[in-house]
């Protein structure tokens, strides 16, 4: 299902956040910057931090760089940080399998040594890690800012927690969808659309 967002003013640049331990080196962040590119629109995907306070930090820093009215892209724990910086700054934001319960996540990974695979840093999962996420997650979101794309078989969040949360948004369900959402090629003139933009089909070839 996909309701259309009316947008007035098409948005000045995008700005893509990566999920929790990816970076943006990954194949998604390289996609949105070759749809931005062939569309000659703004993007940035910084390389975040591992820690949530300060990658939201980061995220909020980079909408200088991008114009009035960017929209924001996220995927996953990306797609969690992307709804903070929306609901912060009143913009529109794409939303990749979205973590909606982040702290519940890292509970299960506290004490786990992790080398993130673009960046080669190492570090621990801490306690600061859900605790900073439980602080930061909102009760209730503004839905009509979202573009929701989900995968019906992600392996590592349930689709019907984000479909609940985000209630009423735009939605897209890609029938046995994987976490990485490894179709992200086919969706990019939906997501493009969602900000204002047309991008044509196959504009963008996968990378994958």
């Amino acid at each position: 299902m996909l309701n259309a967002m009316q947008v007035s003013t098409p948005a000045s640049g995008i700005l893509y956040l990566h999920g929790f331990n990816s970076g943006s080196a990954s194949p998604k962040a390289a996609l949105m910057r070759a749809a931005c590119e062939h569309l000659s629109l703004p993007c940035v995907t910084p390389q975040l931090p591992h820690r949530p306070d300060r990658a939201l930090a980061v995220a909020e820093a980079c909408l200088d760089e991008l114009g009035m009215v960017p929209m924001v892209v996220g995927s996953s724990m990306g797609g969690f940080l992307a709804t903070l910086v929306a609901e912060r700054h009143d913009l529109p934001a794409a939303l990749i399998n979205p973590a909606v319960a982040p702290a519940r996540l890292v509970t299960a990974w506290i004490g786990e040594a992790l080398v993130n695979p673009y960046s080669g840093e190492r570090f621990q999962v801490e306690e600061a890690h859900r605790r900073e996420l439980e602080v930061l997650t909102p009760e209730r979101v503004t839905p009509w800012r979202y573009l929701l794309l989900l995968g019906t078989a992600d392996e590592t969040l349930d689709a019907r927690d984000a479909w609940a949360f985000y209630r009423g948004a735009a939605s897209i369900l890609h029938p046995g969808g994987d976490h990485g959402f490894s179709a992200l090629a086919d969706y990019l003139p939906a997501i493009l659309a969602h900000g204002g933009h047309s991008l044509s089909v196959g504009a963008v070839a996968s990378l994958r």
